[in-house]
């Protein structure tokens, strides 16, 4: 397992064109079982998911994110197909649907980027087009030098 900075960009677009964007920078974890990369790491109060852990799961063309903790969600991203979930908080359970229009994800050696281009739905009613622009590098040690 090694440690890795991670930098989240997510915008997104509604109904009346105005666009939001949030960027988190933290730290997490790597590694690799079976095949597949797993990455880990704590949200925080910007997001909006303090208390919740999101795990990545890269596959070759799609990605699996998994959230635990205050938050709970699990949620598959494959190009041209829809994947629904039940997103589960604190307040309540709704139904989560995403249209994904594309996926890239270019990793190896610990660090690389994924992007996600997806149409965001919440008890069957559309909500926003979204894009998530996700970089992984690993942390270099740093001792004084």
């Amino acid at each position: 397992m090694t440690n890795v900075i991670v930098t989240v960009i997510g915008s997104q677009r509604d109904g009346a064109g105005d666009e939001q964007s949030i960027e988190l920078i933290t730290t997490g974890r790597h590694y690799q079982r079976n095949g597949v990369d797993y990455i880990t790491y704590d949200e925080s109060k910007l997001t909006g998911l303090e208390g919740t852990t999101t795990l990545l799961k890269l596959y070759d063309g799609y990605v699996v994110l998994v959230r635990m903790g205050n938050i709970e969600q699990r949620q598959e991203f494959r190009k041209g197909e829809r994947s629904t979930c039940t997103y589960i908080t604190p307040y309540g359970a709704m139904e989560m649907s995403v249209a994904t229009s594309a996926v890239t994800v270019a990793f190896t050696n610990g660090s690389g980027s994924i992007t996600i281009a997806y149409e965001l739905e919440i008890e069957g009613r559309w909500q926003s087009s979204n894009q998530l622009a996700i970089t992984i590098r690993e942390e270099k040690e740093t001792n004084g030098h």
